[in-house]
């Protein structure tokens, strides 16, 4: 079940789950129709000269012709719906995800701004001391300006101090800037004080929302987990219901070894629908072999945020570009996940990954294997999902098609 974990060694178990389309289904069997496989199209296998066939025959193999559509149409309901699904446990997950990325950043800021308060401290004790050797100063020197040196310190600002001093002339202006910067330092330590208080306020509701928004996910990833689990089931054996009555409809034309050929023909639909990704002549970069499944955009009332690319689970996956691991490990909704930040500031997200070669702070350079396909967390069958993000991990999801464009990287015209 695709959950949030904090655990930070790296699954290699391969997840096992029903596949994607082996073909997009409503376009198969169209594609044998083109073949001339269907019924009402000569018999491939029959012989020059070979009586028609009887009216029983055909209207057997329209019988078949019309079971197989059937089948196709609740193959592709049943995908649409195991999509919705994945979608719907990306964007929950989603929230999860941000708000974990909100309260690093709170964490980030509540330290600095920690460190400002203690330099600032640390700037005030000398102040002082320098302070005590101004007092002993005049008092050693006799000057009469010691008394006053009181009423001084008590301005609300240095600009205050210094015009006492001009006005009352009772310490020499080298003095004064002393004192002066005394008080300056003074208000440091007050702005820094009061910055550390509020960032870790922000820091307190920053963790109380990712608890939140994690409880969240976990608990819509447990109530969506048995029903996609019946789903995919479902999927799986309307998939080999559509492989045999395709068979038996193409051994009923006459079509010698029914099976390669309905496998055959099922290989080409899936080329003419889904493009495959290809890297551009003269690149260095390089993504993943395998066929583009989904594009970036709004999808069932929700956003999916990147490009899925089906691919048999094991296909390398490689970086585009050049960049720092930010992480590698599980990620709720996509099972496991890296994240790697590039020269040019943007971040690229591998979902659903199988296993991960790489760690945190690791360099990677432009085709380097990172990770392999999976089918983690909650997925219509193996493939990549990936994102770029721009403003840091999580913030502003962009199209990744410009992206990869720029990299070398065809999607094929797909998205």
């Amino acid at each position: 079940m695709a959950t949030l974990h904090r655990r930070n060694h790296l699954h290699t178990r391969t997840t096992k789950r029903p596949g994607r389309l082996s073909a997009p289904r409503r376009t198969l069997v169209a594609a044998v129709a083109a073949a001339g496989l269907l019924a009402g199209a000569p018999a491939a296998a029959a012989a020059p000269g070979t009586p028609a066939a009887p009216a029983s025959a055909a209207s057997e193999q329209q019988r078949l012709a019309a079971e197989v559509t059937r089948i196709q149409d609740l193959v592709k309901k049943a995908e649409e719906q195991l999509q919705r699904m994945t979608v719907e446990a990306e964007a929950a997950a989603d929230a999860a995800l941000v708000a974990r990325a909100e309260l690093a950043t709170a964490q980030a800021e509540a330290e600095r701004t920690a460190a400002e308060l203690a330099t600032a401290q640390a700037d005030v004790a000398r102040a002082e001391k320098d302070i005590a050797a101004l007092g002993r100063e005049v008092y050693m020197g006799g000057d009469e300006g010691y008394g006053d040196i009181e009423l001084l310190l008590d301005a609300r600002s240095p600009t205050q101090l210094l015009e006492r001093a001009a006005t009352m002339e009772v310490i020499g202006d080298h003095r004064a800037e002393r004192l002066s910067a005394f008080l300056s330092v003074e208000q440091r330590v007050e702005e820094a004080d009061r910055a550390a208080r509020d960032a870790v306020v922000r820091l307190d509701e920053s963790a109380r929302a990712a608890d939140e928004a994690e409880a969240a996910a976990n608990a819509h990833l447990a109530a969506a987990q048995a029903e996609f689990d019946a789903r995919a089931a479902e999927k799986a054996d309307l998939e080999e219901q559509l492989r045999q009555a395709g068979e038996r409809m193409l051994a009923a034309q006459g079509v010698a070894d029914a099976q390669a050929a309905w496998q055959r023909q099922a290989q080409q639909a899936e080329q003419a629908e889904r493009p495959a990704v290809a890297t551009l002549q003269g690149s260095a970069g390089k993504l993943a072999d395998g066929r583009v499944s989904s594009c970036y955009g709004p999808r069932w009332g929700t956003m999916h945020s990147g490009v899925d690319i089906a691919a048999p689970i094991g296909t390398p996956i490689h970086v585009p570009a050049d960049g720092v691991v930010l992480q590698s490990g599980p990620a709720s909704g996509f099972g496991l996940a890296v994240a790697v930040q590039h020269a040019d500031g943007q971040i690229t997200l591998y979902g659903h990954v199988n296993q991960s070669f790489v760690g945190a702070g690791d360099v990677v350079t432009a085709g380097q294997q990172i990770a392999e396909v999976g089918n983690r967390g909650q997925s219509t069958g193996p493939h990549l999902h990936f994102e770029v993000h721009q403003g840091g991990l999580y913030k502003n999801r962009v199209n990744p098609v410009p992206w990869l464009t720029e990299h070398g990287i065809s999607l094929g015209g797909a998205c």
